[in-house]
C-alpha cells in the first residue's frame, strides 16, 4: 500500500512555525525597549550634570535608583526579544 504524501500550503507552515513563544515581537517592542534604556541613562546623566537639582530635586540620590530602574526595565525586555 502506497502512502500519500502529506502536503501543506506554505502559509500554514509559516503559521505553525511562529505560533506561541516563538512568535516574533511586535513592531513597537524594540523601540520601547531601547527607549527605556536611553531614558534611564538620560535620567542619570541629567542628575549628575545638574548637580543633583534635576530631574526631581526632592528625591536627592534616589534619582540614581530611579534611572537604573527605568534602564533595568529595558534590559529585562531584552530577555523576551526575538
Amino acid at each position: 500500500m502506497a502512502r500519500a504524501a502529506k502536503t501543506t500550503s506554505p502559509g500554514r507552515r509559516q503559521e505553525r512555525e511562529f505560533a506561541g513563544d516563538d512568535a516574533p515581537n511586535a513592531v513597537w517592542f524594540k523601540p520601547v525597549m531601547f527607549g527605556f534604556m536611553l531614558l534611564g541613562l538620560l535620567w542619570i546623566v541629567v542628575y549628575y550634570i545638574s548637580g543633583g537639582m534635576l530631574p526631581i530635586q526632592g528625591l536627592g540620590s534616589w534619582n540614581i535608583v530611579i534611572g537604573f530602574g527605568i534602564a533595568f526595565v529595558g534590559f529585562l525586555m531584552t530577555l523576551r526579544w526575538r
